[in-house]
């Protein structure tokens, strides 16, 4: 009986075999077609940072205060959020007199680099609970941070009044695609260790240059010319580029 069951299965089981075969075949024919694809996945963006806000900030006073989002290189990635502390505006902040602004400085993870849809995120939310000057929002990083401030930068430069990559560097197609519109009013200061070994200083040129070619009203370059890679101490210990951030606004 079981014997007679299985025969009486067997040509369903062949001809389903051939339907789901000619549907198949149907959908994939020889030759070039136009297809599809769609999917919808559920992406969740999360990050450690350190907030800095001025000593007189008061959330509820109605005034609004200047942003800066440092952006840090290799060395500080992981999840020890005090590695963060080590260069920029983290360190400097809480020892500066009368630094008007509020400093966003998020970590990235051990084995990744910057990613443009989390720091764009991370800023609204900042935008959203802090008393921010959105016409006066600065972007700045160093080495693996000055290639998260040009690909930032120069993919939304709507969102910045200014921004000051330090030894970094980035892809001509960023600013290649941008609006140029908005690029042209992106004023830009980059730095660079003439004798950096790490990120050769030729790197920032290429990015400066054309930023020029392309109409950018505002591109300052400085270059030290006794300086390796790490030659970011001087332009954030100083007052001189935080002056000219604030001299910026969208």
């Amino acid at each position: 009986m079981k014997s007679l069951n299985r025969l009486w299965l067997l040509p369903l089981l062949l001809g389903l075999s051939a339907c789901s075969s000619v549907n198949h075949s149907s959908i994939m024919k020889p030759g070039q077609t136009s297809q599809k694809f769609s999917i919808e996945r559920k992406q969740v963006l999360s990050a450690d940072y350190l907030l800095y806000l001025p000593p007189d900030y008061a959330a509820d006073s109605g005034r609004r205060w200047p942003l800066i989002l440092f952006l840090h290189g290799a060395g500080e990635r992981g999840s020890n959020i005090q590695l963060v502390t080590k260069h920029g505006p983290p360190k400097v902040a809480p020892q500066l007199t009368n630094f008007p602004f509020i400093v966003v400085s998020p970590q990235c993870p051990n084995g990744k680099i910057w990613s443009n849809d989390l720091l764009l995120a991370l800023l609204e939310e900042i935008e959203s609970r802090c008393a921010v000057d959105t016409r006066r929002v600065y972007l700045t990083g160093i080495s693996m941070g000055g290639f998260g401030t040009w690909s930032l930068g120069l993919s939304h430069p709507e969102k910045f009044a200014a921004i000051a990559p330090i030894c970094g560097g980035g892809e001509f197609i960023t600013p290649l695609l941008a609006d140029k519109k908005q690029l042209a009013t992106l004023p830009v200061w980059a730095f660079h260790g003439a004798k950096d070994t790490v990120v050769p200083v030729t790197e920032s040129e290429r990015m400066v240059n054309l930023l020029k070619k392309l109409g950018a009203k505002e591109v300052k370059f400085t270059i030290y010319p006794n300086a390796g890679h790490e030659c970011w101490n001087e332009p954030y210990a100083g007052r001189e580029l935080y002056d000219w951030f604030l001299k910026h606004a969208r």
